[in-house]
């Protein structure tokens, strides 16, 4: 009687868990809802969100937008005709720009400003720069808006080209841009994981299952995005936000997809459901928890950047993993425990059935190869991963603001027309920044340095006077750059900033931020990896993989960026983060290997056949979770600026790198070379027998269990 009790009992938990699961989520997502609307509320791409947190320029952003009027907005009219501009095409331009100038504050001008001629009598320019009070994103794109809609008026001329760019308007191009990050990026990232999953478990129903849950995991990391940042004052950006979004669906589905295949394998052991995913759980759950680990702790390490845009996207990022691993690990389970073997229809898993075996295993014969030569493999696949490297040689110089764009907004064509007519001349302000008692003597000191052209002082306010500087050379060219830093040793006391001056300080400081998450993100990983697999070697084998999977993927990145799709140049940050996410997303699948590995070493395999065991069994899910995970971050070529078109590119065909040569075969090939070695130190690097001992207590091998129905 106490037996049939407890197997009552038993019955009543396997029911019960699965629904309270099911109930807690439903409350979780009502608790988070309210916050999750509110996320898009404090997404901002404004100039401060991108900066160095300790840069000049960024001090310069912060300090215009407490001054009168808030961050200025700095517009350059372009009025162009080939041949030559007319008298009646001076007149058009002349009336329009009095016509911004009556209905918008300019900056340290109380009349119509004058227009810049070009040498060659084409080209006429009218820099402006407003300071109506409140200039914030909205009311700024408001005023480009308005400034376009006046120079693209009745009174243009035919032939007569009008462009409205300065930096002003290429932040409002820009913001168009972010924009896009929301529903299109989610929409095109859904679609494309559904497509794969329905072609990985060819079901009408099993794919919906993860799809669904990630959609639940990314909904509940919206919210705590946002209370990260109402308490940690965390900076979400489009940018962070996106790539969020896009781990949230590919790490999680890679999650979902080892869980899934390992229930599978349980269910034609186990007979009931509840008990399959128990097994499921306890078999993979380590490697799950151990690759989402590596993930999230990797990304952390972002943190220690002096780049906002970098230093925001690893809380974000974070979030997105954990939140994903929770739903995969707690939802996912309970949904497919309480639809049952059904789910899996019409390939449904009979328990005691044997999994029908194809006629030729692609992973084994790969294994196979590997487990012939293994000395052969490793040094070819070496030598490609290292030629394809050489191809960060041929990797364009850093992106410059106007190549930041894949179609030419009307800003950036402004720009190219600007540097056509004036090739010697700048063309948008450097912007300086001085205490208010010393501004005279700092603006004397401005026009007395080389380069500079032109300078203007402007508003005053909170202790600070701002100063318009003009330089005689082209924008982001050697000369404007040698004013800049010129500017920065000369003003004791003052800030220089400016786009330009921007750019400068992305660049340096995207290198000293290298220099310091780099080594970082390595030694994390490498302790995580030795915690988990209980070994030096193989750590060091997988860390050391993945990086030489980081420079064949620049490399290929090398080869492509220029030549083939015709970029101008490389985003400053492109190294750290595909650097950061390559490492930490590509020893996922390693530890998805080596944790199978040490299984079947466990379980009494000799060195040789636990490799191969282990890269047949989880082959197949380690390519699917690859091709999914490449294609989340392939979404963001579709986005229209470059250095997002970059980053996905590079993590893109870093992730297929990693999971169809060096998981494969190099990982497999050095694991079979080095034998037992490979767990040096651990226990299961000695022989059996050596020492007293064999290695670590093995467990028999398994045997299909069979679980009578009570």
């Amino acid at each position: 009687m106490g037996a049939g009790k407890a197997t009552t009992a038993s019955k009543r938990r396997r029911r019960a868990v699965p629904w309270a699961v099911l109930g807690l989520w439903i409350a979780l997502l009502a608790l988070t809802a309210p916050f999750a609307a509110k996320l898009a509320d404090v997404q901002h791409d404004r100039v401060t969100d991108y900066l160095p947190a300790s840069a000049d320029s960024t001090q310069v952003a912060k300090i215009q937008e407490q001054l009168p009027g808030g961050e200025s907005t700095e517009l350059v009219l372009v009025y162009h005709r080939e041949g030559g501009l007319s008298g009646a095409d001076r007149e058009t331009a002349a009336r329009q720009v009095e016509e911004i100038a009556d209905k918008h504050e300019l900056v340290g001008r109380t009349d119509v400003p004058e227009g810049v001629p070009s040498d060659d009598g084409t080209t006429l320019m009218y820099p402006l720069v407003s300071n109506e009070p409140g200039t914030d994103e909205e009311l700024r794109d408001a005023l480009v808006e308005d400034v376009r809609g006046i120079a693209h008026g009745q009174d243009a001329r035919d032939g007569l080209s009008v462009e409205v760019g300065g930096t002003g308007a290429l932040a409002t191009d820009a913001g168009k841009v972010y924009d896009s990050l929301g529903g299109p990026l989610l929409y095109t990232t859904v679609a494309v994981v559904a497509l794969l999953l329905v072609l990985i478990y060819r079901s009408p129903v099993l794919w919906l299952v993860p799809l669904v849950v990630a959609g639940v995991a990314d909904y509940l990391s919206m919210g705590v995005a946002y209370g990260l940042n109402q308490t940690f004052g965390t900076t979400v950006s489009g940018q962070s936000s996106g790539v969020m979004t896009i781990l949230v669906f590919g790490a999680g589905t890679d999650y979902a997809l080892l869980l899934v295949s390992r229930y599978r394998e349980e269910l034609r052991r186990v007979e009931r459901p509840y008990d399959a995913m128990t097994a499921a759980l306890r078999g993979c759950g380590p490697a799950v928890l151990a690759s989402s680990g590596t993930v999230a702790v990797g990304l952390l390490c972002l943190l220690a950047a002096d780049l906002n845009s970098s230093r925001g996207m690893g809380p974000l990022g974070t979030v997105g993993v954990l939140c994903a691993l929770i739903a995969m690990l707690t939802l996912l389970p309970a949904i497919l425990v309480l639809l049952g073997r059904r789910v899996f229809w019409p390939l449904v898993p009979a328990f005691g059935s044997e999994p029908k075996q194809r006629r030729r295993n692609l992973f084994a014969a790969m294994g196979s190869s590997a487990g012939r030569r293994p000395l052969t493999v490793l040094a070819t696949g070496a030598v490609l991963l290292g030629a394809l490297a050489l191809g960060t040689l041929n990797l364009p110089g850093p992106v410059k603001q106007e190549d930041s764009f894949v179609d030419k907004p009307e800003a950036v064509t402004a720009m190219e027309t600007l540097a056509r007519a004036y090739p010697q001349h700048g063309t948008q302000p450097i912007d300086v920044i001085a205490p208010g008692e010393r501004a005279d003597r700092a603006l004397a000191a401005i026009r007395d340095t080389r380069g500079v052209e032109s300078a203007e002082k402007g508003r005053t306010g909170d202790g600070w006077t701002e100063i318009s500087v003009i330089a005689r050379d082209a924008p982001q060219s050697a000369g404007e750059t040698a004013t800049i830093r010129a500017l920065r040793t000369e003003l004791e006391g003052s800030y220089v900033g400016g786009a330009s001056a921007q750019q400068i300080d992305l660049e340096d400081t995207n290198s000293r931020d290298t220099k310091i998450v780099v080594p970082l993100v390595l030694v994390s990983v490498l302790l995580i990896l030795i915690g988990l697999l209980r070994s030096l070697v193989a750590p060091l084998l997988l860390v050391a993989a993945v990086v030489a999977v980081w420079g064949a993927a620049l490399g290929i990145g090398g080869l492509v960026f220029g030549p083939v799709l015709g970029f101008e140049g490389t985003d400053p940050g492109l190294g750290l983060l595909s650097f950061v996410f390559l490492v930490a997303l590509g020893v996922d699948y390693g530890i998805f290997l080596m944790h199978r590995m040490r299984e079947e070493s466990l379980a009494g395999a000799e060195p040789v056949a636990a490799a191969l065991t282990a890269l047949r069994t989880t082959g197949s899910v380690i390519a699917s979770a690859g091709l999914v995970l490449a294609a989340t971050f392939a979404v963001l070529t579709n986005m229209g600026l470059v250095q997002l078109v970059e980053l996905g590119f590079v993590i893109a065909v870093g992730v297929l790198l990693d999971t169809f040569l060096v998981r494969t075969y190099l990982v497999t090939s050095a694991s079979v070379a080095l034998r037992r070695k490979v767990w040096w130190p651990g226990a299961l690097s000695r022989e059996p027998g050596e020492g007293g001992r064999s290695g670590e207590p093995t467990e028999p091998p398994r045997q299909p269990e069979r679980v009578a129905a009570p």
